[in-house]
Order: C-alpha cells, then sequence, then structure tokens
C-alpha cells in the first residue's frame, strides 16, 4: 500500500515533468522551423494551451498537501505571538479547500456545456470536453486535499507540526 501511495503522489509530478519537456521540445523545434524553413508547427498553439493546463493542474493537489504555496507571511510574528498559527492555518485551508468547490463545479458544468456543443481544439480535433474535465477533477481533488490538510491543523496538529506553517 505504501508503494502505491507513494507512486499516486509522485505520479502528477512526473506527469506535470514530461507535459513540460514536450513543451520545450515542441517550443524549441517550432522556433527552428518558422525561423529556418518558414514552416512552423500548426498544432504548436493547441499543445501549448493542453500542455500548460496538464503543466499546471497535475501538479496542484500535491503543492496544496505539501503547503507549497507561496505565502506571503507579513502576520506571521502576530500569529506566533498570541499562539494563533495552528488555528490561521486551519482556517486558511478549510476556507481554500471549501471555495475551491465552486470553480470545480463551475469547470465541469462548463466542460458539459462544451461537450453538448461538440467544441473541439482548432488543430488537434481533441475535445475540449476532456480537458475541462480534468481541470475540474484535479480542482475537486484539491479542494478534498486542503480540507483534509486544514482538519488535520484542528484535530491532528502533531501530525501536521511537520508539515510547512
Amino acid at each position: 500500500m505504501s508503494r502505491l501511495l507513494k507512486f499516486a503522489v509522485r505520479l502528477p509530478a512526473l506527469l506535470a515533468s514530461l507535459a513540460l519537456f514536450v513543451l520545450m521540445v515542441m517550443t524549441f523545434c517550432d522556433v527552428v522551423l518558422r525561423s529556418v524553413f518558414n514552416a512552423p508547427i500548426e498544432v504548436a498553439a493547441d499543445m501549448t494551451r493542453l500542455l500548460m493546463a496538464i503543466m499546471v493542474f497535475s501538479v496542484l493537489p500535491v503543492v496544496s498537501a505539501h503547503g507549497g504555496h507561496i505565502c506571503v507571511d507579513l502576520t506571521d510574528g502576530f500569529f506566533k505571538r498570541v499562539g494563533l498559527t495552528r488555528w490561521r492555518n486551519a482556517f486558511t485551508d478549510l476556507f481554500c479547500g471549501l471555495i475551491l468547490i465552486l470553480p470545480a463545479k463551475r469547470i465541469f458544468d462548463l466542460a458539459e456545456r462544451s461537450r453538448s456543443y461538440g467544441d473541439v481544439m482548432e488543430y488537434l480535433r481533441l475535445p475540449l470536453h476532456y480537458v475541462g474535465w480534468f481541470i475540474a477533477a484535479v480542482t475537486a481533488i484539491t479542494a478534498v486535499v486542503l480540507i483534509v490538510r486544514g482538519l488535520g491543523h484542528v484535530f491532528a496538529p502533531k501530525l501536521m507540526s511537520s508539515s510547512h506553517a
């Protein structure tokens, strides 16, 4: 079970890494072909959109689970002095997790609308609703991760103390 969990945590990072590598190679080839042969890669715009979505959203749950988001720490000293750091973290994670449910639902609704219209990418002809479903699912997973993390701050603070405060 432990190996499966480790693989599940590493899979999004591998997916994002692969997407970044493909994006890098495609962009290099597109620039060379465009500059030298005046023959750009026509699917480059569609591929860039698709790969950027994969890259950004695939790692969102993992970054959220590790507390790896960029934070402005202007109030850290105050919360540490009054002993409310744990409660601030719990509130922030719970609030962000609950608020992410709305965009996940909205993105899913938009993906369904796209599916009903038959929208496809311009060159790849890939149905757009697949990308929407992916983004909605990952956003919903991130919401669950943040809610669990917030509850962890409330009910298991010693378990959460090793994570980013």
